[in-house]
């Protein structure tokens, strides 16, 4: 456990290329936060990524969100409605146990998942996570962390107007980078700062490599964190991610975080 923190209440999405591994660094820097004595909410907003809640440790997802406003078709009829969710405020305590599963103060918010063939889009699926972030209301030492789904059309659905910090997952490619210059760009828009993590770094060498390319793209990059084997080994055999490299560099990247106003 490391030293107590103290911090505003703070939504911070995670975002990036398919692939980057968006939910690793979520689990990792959840993790780490709460070693600072801070509780954190996760909320997956990934419609087609299915395996976070393993990354936490936990048993089963909860049930998502979806099913609490009477499922997608429910929602859909809604869309065109002011509020999507009944209550003006919604604090985590009041989020009921079926929807909200945790373990070692972090918990987890699933809004919903595509399960079956000619679902139809995942537009509700959207207007639900924006609806919920923007009616969320974290107490002191509380921090919401977002599991954005992949690429840049969250912005474009205004989901990310709640947010407060604006973390973008980079990896060793090319199409990673044009995604995070997209981002970038996006929430300059939205006035939000896109601050870079860079994931799965085989050396040193290609972690300099990808700061030079970002930075000539004015993104700023908080931490790396190494291609880890214990990362791959935990995500291969669907359990909690072990604690390695890739952990210590989470604790490093969280100062970077925590101290953002």
């Amino acid at each position: 456990m490391g030293l107590q923190a103290e911090c505003e209440p703070m939504k911070v999405s995670v975002c990036g290329k398919g692939g980057s591994g968006k939910s690793t660094v979520v689990a990792l820097l959840a993790n780490a936060i709460r070693d600072r004595g801070v509780s954190v909410l996760i909320i997956d907003s990934d419609e087609s990524n299915s395996g976070l809640f393993r990354m936490l440790g936990l048993e089963s997802p909860p049930v998502p969100l979806m099913e609490l406003v009477g499922g997608k078709a429910a929602l859909r009829r809604k869309m065109g409605e002011p509020n999507v969710l009944e209550q003006d405020e919604i604090t985590v305590e009041a989020i009921p146990s079926p929807y909200i599963h945790g373990r070692d103060g972090v918990k987890l918010v699933s809004i919903g998942k595509v399960l079956q063939s000619f679902e139809g889009c995942a537009c509700p699926m959207g207007v639900l996570t924006r609806e919920f972030l923007k009616k969320l209301r974290l107490m002191k030492d509380e921090i919401a962390i977002v599991d954005m789904e992949a690429g840049v059309e969250h912005f474009g659905r205004g989901i990310d107007e709640a947010i407060d910090q604006v973390i973008l997952v980079v990896e060793p490619s090319f199409e990673s980078l044009t995604v995070a210059e997209k981002v970038q760009s996006l929430a300059t828009g939205m006035d939000k700062k896109a601050r870079a993590v860079l994931n799965k770094v085989p050396s040193d060498v290609v972690a300099h490599k990808l700061e030079r390319e970002l930075s000539n793209k004015n993104i700023e990059v908080i931490g790396s964190i190494p291609n880890d084997p214990l990362v791959f080994d935990s995500c291969l055999e669907g359990r909690a991610i072990d604690r390695g490299e890739a952990f210590n560099s989470a604790e490093k990247i969280c100062d970077a975080v925590l101290s953002e106003e």
